[in-house]
């Protein structure tokens, strides 16, 4: 059963009481012919649907980023890859499952793909930590870098992550200098690499895996440096105006196309990627397999200076 946000109640309303009238048109209990009425109040919901999403504001895009039925990292593994080896651990302290990383064949092309999993029940979000990575999740992200690195794979991270967990284990085991190495390592690398911010892109944690020759955004999916509820409880000392601050953080992927954090928009089925999660997953490959044939043939130090000229023009 679909789960629906608080600004889609109208919408749920109407597609509820479609499926009403399906259930009794089916029950056959009423000698009634219900197919004009069901026709009409489709008609109305997708419209409504249609001009809902058509406007919806960057406190709503983030709602609909954090969407729990929303694909996460094993659903595009599945529905990107032909093929898929995981490799586990950091050969140093643990094997963090709020990354998820192996060498994978996506379009006949031989990538490594790595990415955060936030798990889709309680079960798996306490075993994949709700996406949030720990200092050895970022060493092995390093880990396989350095592996694309040494084979010649394009490197393909997929980011959706609320930012790194911020316990006291963490900082401990270095949570800083982890991500740091991350980005370091990322942006060091002499292959052709493709992030792609599939939902929520959360500060340090999202850019530890995104410094990458191309940015890629779902259409509904935000990249900030800090959540809207975090600003606000800093500028307002209250979480109440998490909208606000989503506003004026320029978070959505149209804000971030225009400040060049961002260099192409993947859109989404209508409603969001969680109401169609095959169509969302084969309008991503196909703009990877796309940016992919554009990287390709490059120098590892033309793809070095490219990124650094990226990363350095970002205002």
């Amino acid at each position: 059963m679909l789960t629906y946000l608080d600004f889609e109640k109208p919408i749920a309303e109407l597609e509820t009481r479609v499926a009403e009238l399906r259930d009794t048109a089916r029950g056959g209990s009423v000698d009634l012919d219900l197919d004009p009425e069901i026709e009409k109040l489709e008609a109305k919901s997708a419209k409504l649907l249609k001009d809902t999403y058509a406007r919806l504001t960057p406190w709503q895009k983030t709602q609909v980023a954090r969407h729990p039925e929303r694909p996460h990292f094993r659903d595009y593994v599945a529905g990107l890859a032909d093929e898929f080896v995981p490799l586990a651990g950091d050969r140093a302290f643990a094997d963090d499952q709020a990354i998820i990383g192996g060498l994978a064949r996506i379009g006949g092309r031989k990538v490594m793909l790595l990415g955060h999993e936030k798990g889709a029940d309680t079960q798996t979000r306490l075993k994949h930590n709700f996406g949030m990575a720990k200092p050895e999740g970022y060493r092995k992200a390093i880990r396989l870098m350095d592996l694309a690195d040494r084979f010649g794979l394009p490197l393909v991270s997929l980011v959706d992550t609320p930012g790194a967990f911020p316990g006291v284990q963490a900082e401990e085991r270095g949570q800083a200098e982890a991500i740091a190495r991350a980005t370091e390592r990322g942006l060091a690398l002499k292959v052709p690499s493709i992030a792609a911010i599939v939902g929520e892109g959360g500060s340090g944690g999202a850019v530890a895996i995104a410094a990458a020759n191309r940015v890629l955004m779902f259409e509904h999916a935000v990249y900030s440096v800090i959540s809207p509820e975090g600003c606000a409880s800093i500028l307002w000392r209250t979480a109440d105006k998490a909208a606000d601050a989503a506003e004026a953080m320029k978070i959505t992927a149209a804000d971030l196309l225009g400040l060049k954090v961002a260099d192409r928009i993947v859109p989404e089925p209508l409603g969001g990627a969680h109401r169609d999660p095959a169509a969302a997953i084969a309008n991503l490959k196909r703009a990877i397999l796309e940016e992919l044939d554009a990287l390709a043939g490059r120098s590892g130090e033309e793809l070095r200076q490219l990124r650094r000229e990226k990363f350095l023009s970002i205002a």
